[in-house]
């Protein structure tokens, strides 16, 4: 189970608003342990795109070094499917880092409404994960 704040929830709707048409893409930090993200990082999308995404390796560096500083681990990567389903396409399957994260989409498809899940990918395999929103 990932627990994310409604906070955090709230940024990473902005942060995806915010890039449409384009995707957004982030970081979520905590304890991995317990599935607990208390962070977010926003990062730039150099794809620049509606499509895909792809994090600025200088970047992603940058923020892991914050994150160690803290004391954080990488608990999520999120972005945005722009319109498509909240759910992983076969690139962002091949793409998946490590088992141990969770890979969290916002579809705003529906702009009103956007839709967030969670899944953890294993190779090919794809497994629905339950968010819990915390106040």
């Amino acid at each position: 189970m990932l627990k994310l704040s409604r906070g955090l929830v709230d940024d990473m709707l902005a942060h995806c608003r915010s890039a449409y048409p384009k995707e957004a893409c982030g970081l979520l930090a905590g304890s991995a342990q317990l599935g607990l993200a208390v962070e977010l990082y926003r990062m730039s999308n150099v794809e620049d795109s509606p499509i895909g995404y792809s994090m600025d390796p200088k970047e992603q560096l940058r923020v892991d070094k914050q994150m160690r500083q803290k004391g954080q681990r990488l608990v999520a990567i999120y972005h945005s499917h722009t319109a498509s389903p909240a759910y992983p396409s076969s690139v962002d399957v091949s793409l998946a880092i490590s088992p141990e994260v969770s890979y969290v989409l916002v579809s705003l498809k529906d702009q009103a409404q956007p839709d967030i899940k969670s899944y953890h990918i294993d190779g090919t395999t794809v497994r629905p994960e339950e968010i819990a929103i915390t106040p």
